[in-house]
């Protein structure tokens, strides 16, 4: 990826902080509406980081609508499975399919169509502080007409915008940890499966024609003390965690070389999305707890709603912020359900069972409100 993608550097109207998923459809959104636009990001390159990412219909429509193609596979179903027995809880034929894409391969569609689209983006720029006046860089004051912040929970952005909910402040450690690997897989079933269990649950699902396992492992634990997001773990840790689940599970964490743990906080929406000519999408605006495949969606309806009301972001945010907020809390909920014991444990998975045999689809139906959404209708 060279410095700068795009047409010759022009007077940007939007300058979006941030080269993320929330970023880059936020600048194709804008540039197709006209305005000239231009990204900034700190890292030296798009490199391929992260792993797996679910993306639901509700996402996928701005994709579509963005002429976005990326390389994916479609799940029509989430298994529910008991971890420790490895017995079926309950499988949910959805409505419409998820897209199982790798991080990697989403940004780079992304980009693609952003340099399509004419917008310039440029590299290795470091901003210190956004200020009323510009972005405070290395090289000096950066002015902008219109700024866009997409560099997410701690980054400079959030910081100006709402001063008393950033760098960390607003925040609150869940009592969860997660852990993220990628394995090598054949004959994987095109679908997710969440494998349950006391204080614990594993989501895997396959990526990349089906070659790839995507997992990640969710342990609750009282305290959390490492700084950073994305730590480099012992495996060990992950398989020690799942050590009571069913053979098959066991026999697949073996093979795990390496993996990434960082602790699950929940931030909250930030109580306010814009300040003056700053408007926050993405991470930045709403952190979102990964038990509910929403993250990288509400990004991407941030950028679709947000890009047709750049005149009046506050608006904006008055329409938007109900429902992140309900999918907020949704995904909160999800992770108790995931993690029941005891009697509550035996109680929840035989209902389940029940549905699962009387009323299949009735479980993924509760989501419609999220996931049957269209904001490119809007």
């Amino acid at each position: 990826m060279r410095d700068v993608v795009g047409r010759p550097a022009v007077t940007a109207d939007v300058t979006i902080l941030g080269a993320g998923i929330a970023g880059l459809a936020a600048a194709i959104a804008c540039a197709r509406r006209g305005h000239a636009v231009e990204v900034i990001e700190q890292a030296p390159a798009l490199r391929e980081v992260g792993a797996g990412l679910q993306i639901a219909p509700n996402g996928a429509r701005v994709l579509d609508a963005l002429d976005v193609d990326i390389p994916h596979i479609e799940s029509r179903t989430v298994a529910l499975v008991d971890g420790p027995t490895g017995r079926p809880v309950l499988r949910m034929p959805l409505a419409a399919p998820f897209r199982l894409v790798h991080r990697a391969d989403l940004i780079a569609g992304l980009a693609a169509a952003a340099k399509d689209a004419g917008v310039t983006l440029h590299l290795g720029q470091q901003v210190r502080r956004v200020t009323e006046a510009g972005l405070e860089t290395a090289a000096g004051l950066r002015p902008y007409v219109r700024l866009i912040g997409a560099d997410g929970a701690r980054g400079a952005s959030r910081a100006f915008v709402a001063p008393d909910h950033a760098a960390g402040q607003g925040r609150r450690f869940t009592g969860q940890v997660a852990w993220r690997a990628t394995l090598p897989v054949t004959d994987w079933p095109h679908e997710t499966r969440v494998q349950m269990g006391p204080g614990r649950h594993l989501v895997l699902y396959p990526l990349r024609g089906g070659d790839r396992l995507n997992i990640v492992g969710v342990e609750e634990r009282a305290d959390w003390t490492p700084e950073g997001w994305d730590i480099d773990d012992d495996p060990d840790h992950l398989r020690a965690a799942f050590c009571g689940f069913a053979a098959p599970v066991r026999a697949l964490l073996d093979r795990v070389e390496t993996v990434k743990l960082w602790g699950l906080m929940d931030h909250g929406a930030t109580p306010r999305w814009t300040r003056g000519r700053v408007t926050l999408v993405g991470d930045a605006a709403h952190p979102t707890l990964p038990f509910l495949a929403q993250g990288a969606n509400l990004a991407l309806e941030d950028a679709w709603t947000l890009a047709a009301r750049l005149d009046d972001p506050a608006a904006w945010e008055a329409t938007r912020r109900t429902r992140v907020e309900r999918a907020l809390a949704a995904a909160r909920g999800n992770a108790t359900n995931y993690h029941l014991s005891g009697m509550r444990r035996v109680v929840g998975h035989g209902v389940l069972r029940v549905l699962d045999r009387v009323a299949p689809g009735v479980m993924a139906r509760r989501y419609d409100w999220l996931y049957g959404h269209d904001v490119t209708k809007g």
